[in-house]
């Protein structure tokens, strides 16, 4: 997504959870609620709200329940954190729009609540290490 007009920011983190400050450590126990996300800092003149969930629902797998590919646990699930209310209205629209093509959409979508960034060494993963991602491939829904 970082490739996208408009995205200014992106920053991996921790949310949804009840636990302050979670490690990844904890966060993989699946003990503190969390979900691995990112927040996203956009600028809306050079894109919509709307397209950027097009993005997500096409770049990650919205009907595989508790996991991402092989990364498996509650940590891993599908969820949209919204901001407004215009937000979430926008994201079940998107949600059905799917449902109603046939897919099986998992996807929660909830308010945002506290956003704890992640450690150092997962900013910036893919482009450090070298690596491919392995459970996300861009897949066109839309």
């Amino acid at each position: 997504m970082k490739d996208f007009p408009g995205i200014l920011r992106i920053e991996p983190g921790y949310t949804g959870g009840y636990l302050d400050h979670p490690s990844y450590e904890q966060v993989c126990s699946g003990q503190t609620g969390h979900a691995e996300a990112v927040r996203m800092l956009f600028d809306p003149s050079k894109i919509n709200y709307e397209t950027l969930l097009k993005g997500f629902m096409e770049i990650h797998d919205p009907t595989q329940e508790n996991g991402q590919g092989p990364d498996q646990g509650n940590q891993y699930r599908s969820e949209i954190f919204y901001t407004t209310k215009q937000q979430r209205q926008t994201a079940l629209r998107i949600i059905r729009q799917l449902k109603e093509k046939g897919y099986p959409v998992v996807t929660r979508v909830s308010p945002a609540s506290a956003f704890w960034p992640a450690e150092d060494y997962h900013h910036h993963y893919y482009e450090r290490t070298g690596s491919k991602p392995y459970c996300h491939r861009r897949i066109k829904r839309f």
